[in-house]
Order: C-alpha cells, then sequence, then structure tokens
C-alpha cells in the first residue's frame, strides 16, 4: 500500500511454556497478543517492543485501525495513572499511522477505547477512526462519545491522572 512503510518484525515471545505467558507479557488465548508475535498473518502497520499498529477487520471506517501495546495489558479499566504515557504514544503512533496514509485533518478523526463490558478484546486496544465524518449508522454508535460504552483517549488520560489522586 503506497504511503505505509514495511514494518519491522516484532521480537518473537518464546510461547513454548504450557502457561498463558502473561507473565511474560504473551497471552496465548489473546488474539491481539498473536497477531503481534506474527502468529496470524495480519499485516503489522507498525511493530516496536512497546506498541504495534495494524488495521481492524471490521472497519467503522475509510480508515480504522487498531492501536495495542505489543506486551499484553489489560483493558483500560484495569489501568493506573502509570499507564498514561503508554496511552499518549498509542494516540501518537495512531497519528503517525494517519499521516503515512494521507489523513492530515486531525479534527476529523476519534481516538477512543471500548469500556468494560463493552469490548470484545481484553487486550488494551485504541481504536483509531477517520474520517470520523464518513462513520456509517453502526459505526456512529459503536464509537460514540459520550456514551456508557465508549470513552475518547483524552477522557481515558484525564481519568488516569485523577485515579491516583482519588485512591
Amino acid at each position: 500500500m503506497a504511503g505505509v512503510e514495511e514494518a519491522t518484525q516484532p521480537p518473537q515471545v518464546d510461547v513454548s511454556n504450557t502457561s498463558s505467558g502473561a507473565a511474560e507479557g504473551y497471552d496465548k488465548k489473546c488474539i491481539f497478543c498473536r497477531v503481534v508475535n506474527n502468529e496470524m498473518g495480519t499485516e503489522l502497520l507498525h511493530c516496536d517492543e512497546d506498541i504495534s499498529c495494524f488495521r481492524d477487520i471490521k472497519p467503522g471506517a475509510p480508515h480504522h485501525y487498531l492501536v495495542v501495546p505489543t506486551k499484553h495489558v489489560g483493558n483500560c479499566k484495569s489501568l493506573n495513572k502509570e499507564h498514561v504515557p503508554l496511552v499518549k504514544r498509542m494516540v501518537e503512533l495512531g497519528k503517525e499511522v494517519l499521516q503515512k496514509n494521507n489523513i492530515t485533518d486531525l479534527s476529523d478523526v476519534r481516538f477512543g477505547f471500548h469500556w468494560p463490558p463493552f469490548c470484545s478484546v481484553t487486550h488494551l486496544h485504541l481504536h483509531v477512526l477517520a474520517p470520523a465524518s464518513q462513520m456509517g449508522f453502526m459505526s456512529r454508535l459503536f464509537y460514540r462519545l459520550n456514551s456508557y460504552w465508549f470513552i475518547t483517549a483524552d477522557q481515558l488520560i484525564e481519568l488516569l491522572n485523577t485515579k491516583g489522586e482519588t485512591n
């Protein structure tokens, strides 16, 4: 695809252990762990030791990418203040991938997470959708702002920053 640089191959995680491997940052039952470990044949648009990016298999917009930690991290409800830099880096990578694909109007982009229990995969994943103005009816519902089931990246960062203050 034009404008997308060839991604480097992720470091392979040793999955020979019969346990889930979650302690090593890999959960063999997690579809996203398997994707970033090149077990599913999914094209990785970006992959490094911290975060990876690939296309959503059911796109909600002309450009719909998922940015995930390369090592298994639970859903957004399991995060704390220490995860703020990770979430910010995920957003930055989402912007970089959009720009490589000639999406320059970042005011027409949606960055966000499904809030448990409304997420089908428990591996933390940021939805990057653009242009948001071209999302269909169902996508506008699934990725709806100010809903019980979808939280923007900015809202999550704000929540995580205040989480430490309330504990």
